[in-house]
Formats: C-alpha cells, structure tokens, sequence
C-alpha cells in the first residue's frame, strides 16, 4: 500500500514519537505521554496505522506482577520511510520562505 502523502498532526506526532528509536517497541501510555494525546485518540491512531502495517503490535512476553501486559508498538520499515517523508514534509510546509518578505513575493507574482 503507497503511504499517504500527509496524516493529522496527532498522527504526525506519534509517527515522531515511534521514529525516534524505530527498533524500540513502546507501550500506548509512553507514547502518549510523549505525544500528550488521550486514549481515545491515541489508540485509533494506532490502530489505522496497524491496519495500513506502517506499524506493528505485539504484546508483552511475560505479565508484570500487579498490572496486565501492554500492547507494545513499533513502525514497520514501510512505516519507517512514510513517517520520515510525512516528518520531513510536515517541517517544510512550516518553515518560512526564505530570501523574500511579503511584500517581496507579492510583487513578484504581480500582486500588490
């Protein structure tokens, strides 16, 4: 399946939050503390990326005394490259222009 060319910004924000260690597998509550989304936001996000395999789910090997095992999260190589490109386009379409004001654009497409 081709990645799509843009996501939400909260999507944009958990594809940061898995890219930066992208062999690490994270549990929903630390990707939500890094993204600071709440769960019924947060884990649709994750299921329609799991569902496009631009990430992978597993759980826990062993249940921890006194809590269940976590679904743990990690993006697929695919996933990898979407979330750079869609990261990467994200940046761009934020930072200013550069070499011209306004002022300076209007007047060159004939404007103002």
């Amino acid at each position: 399946m081709a990645p799509r060319a843009r996501f939400s910004v909260q999507t944009l924000s958990v594809l940061a939050a898995l890219e930066a260690d992208p062999s690490a597998w994270l549990h929903g509550y630390a990707i939500a503390k890094q993204t600071g989304l709440a769960s019924g936001t947060l884990y649709p996000i994750l299921i329609r990326l799991a569902d496009r395999r631009l990430i992978e789910a597993r759980w826990e090997d062993e249940q921890p005394a006194g809590r269940p095992r976590r679904h743990l999260y990690r993006l697929t190589g695919e996933g990898l490259v979407a979330a750079r490109t869609a990261l990467s386009a994200a940046a761009r379409r934020r930072r200013p222009a550069t070499g011209r004001t306004a002022q300076g654009r209007l007047a060159a497409e004939g404007g103002a």
